[in-house]
């Protein structure tokens, strides 16, 4: 799912116009990503949690040369799934769809 049919969906779900529910998942998707950059988790019971991980400088290789680089410490958005929503997703027996390549 892409970010218009999830607007679609939640237009449905909230009996309103898509350009409502794009505002309203932006303005989620904004909270979200404003709670992260200053360093605070963000808990939604149920569906799960959103953290950032800080990642150490380490040592890579150039996989063209084989040269040894250094990766930079940096930090990296994690997402730990709920427990409600990981029964939901281990219990429910989901029809699998291929799109056809165009």
């Amino acid at each position: 799912m892409n970010k218009a049919e999830l607007v679609t969906e939640v237009s449905q779900k909230m009996d309103t116009t898509k350009k409502d529910a794009e505002i309203a998942l932006n303005a989620v998707l904004a909270a979200i990503e404003e709670s992260l950059v200053k360093g605070d988790n963000v808990q939604l019971i149920g569906f799960g949690t959103f953290e950032v991980k800080a990642r150490a400088a380490r040592k890579g290789r150039n996989p063209q040369t084989g040269a040894e680089i250094k990766i930079p410490a940096s930090k990296t958005a994690t997402f730990k799934i709920g427990k409600k929503l990981k029964e939901k997703i281990n219990t429910a027996k989901v029809k699998k769809t291929r799109k056809a390549k165009k």
